[in-house]
């Protein structure tokens, strides 16, 4: 069985929402990800596909994903 904390690593990135202010649309309209915010966060949830090209973008964009 698959370890949690792994999964959601891969189906999630966490964001600060000052960090994804400029890309939030784009984030939303160019991936198949549902964006929350939550307690001055953005989590971008997505298949580990979607999550993984987003990481991709936004790191093109100047954005550090861990």
């Amino acid at each position: 069985m698959p370890d949690p904390s792994r999964l959601r690593d891969s189906t999630q990135i966490v964001l600060p929402c000052h960090v994804l202010d400029s890309l939030h649309d784009r984030i939303h309209d160019r991936f198949t990800v549902t964006v929350v915010e939550s307690d001055g966060y953005y989590r971008i949830i997505g298949s580990p596909v979607e999550i993984k090209a987003a990481s991709d973008y936004l790191a093109r964009n100047g954005v550090a994903v861990d």
